[in-house]
C-alpha cells in the first residue's frame, strides 16, 4: 500500500498525549494513522471534521471502552498536521480542547505562510 498524505506533529501536543497512552492504545494510535497516510478516502469511522470549525478535524480512536480523539488539519490536501489529542469522556466533544486545537492550526498555517 502507497503512502499518499505525509504527516506533520506541530509542536509537542501529540506526543504529549501519545506518549501517556498505554501500548495496545499507542498500536491502535498507529493503526489509524497509518490507514490516514496510506487510504485515498479515509473512512469517516476514523477521520470526520467537526462540524462549525473551519477546517478541523477530529482523528477517532476507540479502544476498548476508551474513546480518543486526535485533532488535525490538512495542509494542501497532501499533508496531515497533527495538533492534539485527549481522552473523551463524554458524549461531547471538548470546547477546551477545541480551543486549544484551533489555536495551534493558527499558529501553524502563520508559521507556514
Amino acid at each position: 500500500m502507497n503512502q499518499v498524505r505525509e504527516l506533520i506533529f506541530y509542536k509537542s501536543h501529540f506526543y504529549d498525549f501519545f506518549d501517556k497512552q498505554t501500548e495496545k492504545v499507542k498500536e491502535k494510535v498507529d493503526y489509524v494513522l497509518f490507514l490516514l497516510t496510506h487510504l485515498e478516502k479515509e473512512p469517516e469511522k476514523f477521520l470526520k471534521h467537526l462540524e462549525g470549525q473551519k477546517g478541523l478535524y477530529e482523528v477517532r480512536v476507540e479502544h476498548g471502552n476508551n474513546i480518543f480523539r486526535i485533532f488535525c488539519c490538512f495542509d494542501n490536501g497532501k499533508i496531515v498536521v497533527l495538533l492534539n489529542g485527549y481522552q473523551k469522556k463524554t458524549q461531547k466533544t471538548s470546547h477546551k480542547e477545541i480551543e486549544m486545537a484551533n489555536k495551534l492550526m493558527k499558529g501553524y498555517f502563520s508559521m507556514t505562510k
